[in-house]
Order: structure tokens, then sequence, then C-alpha cells
């Protein structure tokens, strides 16, 4: 088998500091998110055991998604990432649509991530609402600051975050087996095969976030053979520590899974009830400081490319360069995640609206990335063919996202809007050209 359509086209940035142990780290954090929190417990309820057979099958079909964007950022390593892509392959328009999508769709999660993160800590220690709204707050400052000093900070502390969210899970699992039951895995299908679809549901939330990391792609050491091999690791990681947790979830909780507010003080309640709220704490500060921290990168060398190509501000491009820290776009990043906060808190803490918001962005984003691989990647190489199946899975998620569409519609409408006000500035006799040519 040819791997000829994972070859990049432009040579690797010289200046990228991200070495492999630091990318896979990245990766891992914008995928092993949130999801560890709720998710094996809520998919335990609705699919019973079964829900093993989920967490393999979306591994699985995650493998063609993680790959083709893979593919793509070795080749085409840009601040810009899917922005980049679709401009390469479909035009300035469609660049600028992506780069909304991300940046001010995708964006929306950030509050997200840290109320998750934060309620679970108040769930623990029976904390007050405000206490909640405060260590959110809080929760903003670790990742902003490490990326105010650039990937040579952020990479490291990256690795530090991931290294230990992967230790507490392996502690989890560990503390946890010897509460487990065999009786806890019959029967294996209570709720039919529909139980097990509605658990592939919930873990497509779980296996989401590979795109994040294409633009941090140009910050990568030798990115032909880098971005590939931290996709495989992470993809290793995410799968492993997602089945470990069904695994245990099931064997030591069975039918009581999902029935608490912190399931993963439930998971090791039985075997270390002095250490597990301690525990299970440090976990959902780890879990959320990390995705925060990864993705608040990636929104500000977006931020950054998109100043650039003069999608946004000029004054945001600052940055947008390999090795450059965007402190400018991160600005940007920092109140508008702010506001989106403020946002959620008139909201009372209602997740579910941003949750919408979030995915549905995010699947609008897959959706052309993908396009733009079919048309950029060698026909019938092994990359094009994980974008024609990707084409194909995400073709299914922009289904289920129905009317929520309606919110990166409103973005794209936007993206178009702006390309008709700059023709009409341009000069006739002015060509077209890419603004960082």
């Amino acid at each position: 088998m040819s791997l000829k359509g994972l070859e990049p086209i432009v040579p690797p940035a010289p200046d990228g500091t991200v070495g492999l142990l630091q990318g896979s780290a990245l990766y891992i954090a914008s995928v092993l998110g949130t999801g560890i929190l709720v998710l094996p417990a809520l998919a335990a309820t609705v699919a019973g055991p079964a829900s093993i057979l989920a967490v393999v099958a979306v591994l699985v079909v995650s493998i063609p998604l993680a790959g083709t964007f893979a593919a793509l950022a070795a080749r085409f390593p840009d601040s810009g990432g899917v922005a980049t892509f679709a401009r390469l392959a479909l035009g300035p328009t469609a660049a600028r649509i992506a780069g909304y999508w991300f940046f001010f769709g995708v964006c929306v999660g950030a509050p997200v991530v840290a109320v998750l993160g934060t309620s679970y800590i108040g769930a623990i220690f029976d904390a007050p609402r405000w206490v909640v709204v405060v260590i959110a707050v809080l929760i903003f400052a670790p990742p902003l600051t490490a990326n105010a000093f650039g990937l040579r900070v952020s990479g490291p502390v990256q690795l530090v975050l991931t290294a230990s969210l992967v230790t507490v899970v392996i502690g989890v699992v560990a503390v946890s087996a010897p509460a487990a039951r065999a009786a806890n895995f019959t029967p294996f299908l209570p709720h039919g095969w529909a139980g097990v679809g509605a658990a592939i549901s919930l873990f497509v939330w779980a296996f989401a976030g590979w795109e994040a990391v294409t633009h941090l792609a140009s910050e990568f050491r030798n990115p032909r053979r880098t971005i590939p091999l931290a996709t495989a690791i992470a993809i290793a990681a995410v799968g492993i520590s997602y089945l470990a947790l069904q695994v245990i979830t099931i064997a030591v909780l069975g039918s009581d899974a999902g029935s608490g507010a912190v399931p993963l003080l439930d998971l090791v309640a039985a075997t270390a009830p002095g250490v597990g709220p301690a525990a299970v704490a440090i976990i959902a500060g780890v879990v959320a400081v990390g995705v925060l921290n990864t993705y608040f990168g990636a929104f500000a060398k977006l931020g950054a490319s998109l100043g650039r190509d003069r999608d946004l501000p000029r004054w945001m491009a600052a940055g947008a360069n390999t090795g450059g820290v965007p402190r400018r776009s991160l600005l940007v990043v920092a109140l508008l995640a702010g506001a989106y906060l403020v946002a959620l808190i008139a909201a009372d803490l209602d997740l579910a609206a941003f949750v919408l918001i979030h995915t549905s962005c995010m699947v609008a984003v897959y959706a052309l990335g993908m396009v733009a691989a079919v048309r950029l990647l060698e026909r019938f190489s092994v990359g094009w063919w994980m974008a024609v199946v990707s084409c194909v899975l995400v073709a299914g998620l922009l289904v289920l996202a129905g009317i929520h569409l309606l919110i990166p519609a409103g973005l794209a409408l936007a993206a178009v809007a702006v390309t008709v006000v700059k023709r009409a500035r341009r000069p006739a006799a002015q060509p077209l050209a890419h603004p960082s040519a």
C-alpha cells in the first residue's frame, strides 16, 4: 500500500520547535477532553455493557478523519489550518468561512470546557454555584498565560498536563479494578442495538478535535514525519483510555453507572474512599486546563492567520509566522471566550445550547476540510481514500446536526458579506492575490 498521498508537497517549517512528544500531547489533549468526566457512565446507562462496542466503533471511524487531517497538516503546515486547506482547494471565500466557523463558532465551547470541569469539582465538594463560576473564570488564566509565551512554554506545559491526565486515568482504572464484578457484563445488550447507536452518538463528541492541532502544524519539527506519528500515538492513547474507562465503569458500577452526579467519584469510591474526591478533582482540573491550553493556542494562531489574510483586522496578524507568538490574537480570543462565558452565566450555566453551537460549527469545519482534502490529496492515494470515507461519515454528522446548522450558516453568510465588501472596495485593475504572497 502506497503512502504517497500522505507526503507533504511543501518543505517543513525550519523553525518549528514542537517534537513528537509535545505534538502527541497536543493531539491527545484536543481529543481526550472533558468527555472522560461523564461519557463512560452516560454510555453505560444507555447501552449497558454493549457500550464497549460503541467505543470501538467510534474509534475505528475516527481513524480516517484523523488521518485525513494529518495528511493535510503534513502537506500544508500553516497557522490557518483548515482555512488554509479550504483556500488552496476552494478559494478565499471558503477559507474565510472555515476560519469564521472555527474562530467564532467552535470557540463557544471554551467556557463549556471550563464550566464542565469546575462543575465537576463543585459537585465533588458540594460548592455553591458562585464558587463554580469563580473557578471557571480562574481556570482560563493558566492556559492564556502559557500561550502568551508561545509554544516554547505552552508546549512543555501541555506535555506535563497530558502526561498527568494519562497517569491519572491509568490510576483510576488500577484503583477501581479490585471492585470489578463479572456479573455486571450480563445481560450484554440490555437496551438492544438502539442503545449502542445512542452510545455511539455520545462518543462522537469524545473523539472530536483532530482539526484543532492543524493550526499549530507549522510549529512542528519535520511535519512530514512528526504529524502522522503524533496522530497515530494520539489515536492509540485516546482509544485505549476510553476503552479502559468504559470496561472498568461497567465492571465496577454496572447498572448504577450514570446514577450519580460525579461518575468518576462513584468509580473510585469503592476502593479508595479517602483519596477519591481529591483524585477526581485533579482529573477535572487537569482535563479543563489541558483542553483549553491546546484550543487557545489553536484559536490564537488561526486568528493571526485570518488577520494576515485580511479576513480579520490586519492588527491581529502578528505572530502568524512559524515561531511567532500571536499575543494580539490571543487577547481577542480571551475577550471572545470571556464574552461567551458571561453569556453562559447569564443562561444559568445551561450548557446545551452552547454545546450544540460548538458541535455544529465543528462538524461544518470537518465537512469543508474533507471536501478540500479530496481536491488536494493525490487521487487514489491512502490519504485521498481516507478523505473520501470521511466525507461519507461527516455527511452523516451533518444530518444529525440538523437545525443547529443555522449557526454556521449565519457565520458563512457573514464571510460571504466580507467577500462582497472587499470586492467592492478593490480597484478594478488590482489583481486578487494572497496577502501573504
